[in-house]
């Protein structure tokens, strides 16, 4: 059987003065060695992609990080400084690409700025900057140090019992990194949290009643992915989830979508 097809979303970069849709190595290798999916870059423009399109020719999807923030306007909010930088073109793909994949149980896993645009998707809110609110730590990563150090494992993960989260590892606690800025404030409708950071920030969710493979999380699980003991039960699982979602497309339907 050939591997799912994953589209992994990608971000807007400037190379040597070339415009460029990127995606990390890390998220390439994980889908490919973990999730053993074929893993396909999709350029976030909506002028370039439609949701229609995407959804016949992936069979799931793998919303990743990204340094650009979900603009203030999909939730309601007025733009400030503290919101950083954005990507209108990423929103306008991956906001109504979540939620036709929730309606149609289509699966998909998300990722940091990923895990936000599921709730934002959902109709969730996000804080600006986590560090700044009391009684919270700082998520950001280190501004120095090699990879490794700012992918180092730095607070536990404490997980919903008997959730979704906690079946998939067999334990409520795993330890984590984080690489992040913002956070969700309000969550979405039907967005569960099934996780906590020590200071209370979410860290994992699902979409409530969704049929398909909803799970998403604010660490980063694509760095070590083979090898790290957290990250390797996600992308396992996403895959399994995405080859359940390939063998259930028949002929027929695949005629009909052409």
């Amino acid at each position: 059987m050939s591997r799912p097809v994953i589209g992994i979303i990608s971000n807007s970069l400037t190379v040597d003065d070339y415009n460029s849709h990127a995606g990390g190595t890390m998220n390439a290798s994980a889908v490919a060695q973990v999730a053993e999916g074929l893993p396909l870059i999709v350029p976030a423009d909506p002028t370039l992609v439609s949701v229609p399109e995407l959804m016949e020719t992936c069979d799931g999807f793998l919303f990743t990080g990204g340094r650009p923030n979900v603009h203030p306007g999909e939730y309601g909010e007025e733009e400030t400084p503290a919101h950083g930088a954005f990507d209108r073109n990423r929103d306008a793909v991956t906001l109504p690409l979540i939620r036709a994949c929730v309606e149609r149980g289509q699966p998909f896993f998300g990722i940091c700025r990923g895990f936000q645009e599921v709730n934002v998707a959902m109709g969730g809110s996000l804080y600006p900057e986590i560090r700044d609110l009391p009684g919270r730590d700082n998520h950001r990563m280190p501004p120095d140090g090699t990879i490794e150090e700012k992918f180092a494992l730095r607070h536990v993960v404490t997980f919903t019992e008997g959730g979704p989260f906690h079946r998939l590892f067999g334990r409520t606690e795993v330890m984590t990194n984080t690489l992040h800025g913002q956070g969700v404030n309000r969550p979405g409708a039907r967005i569960a949290i099934d996780g906590h950071a020590p200071d209370g920030t979410p860290e994992a969710l699902y979409v409530r009643g969704a049929t398909g493979f909803t799970l998403s999380v604010q660490w980063h699980p694509e760095y070590n992915a083979a090898a790290d003991p957290v990250s390797r039960p996600l992308f396992e699982a996403f895959g399994r989830a995405c080859r359940a979602w390939a063998a259930s497309r028949t002929p027929v339907q695949v005629l009909q979508s052409a």
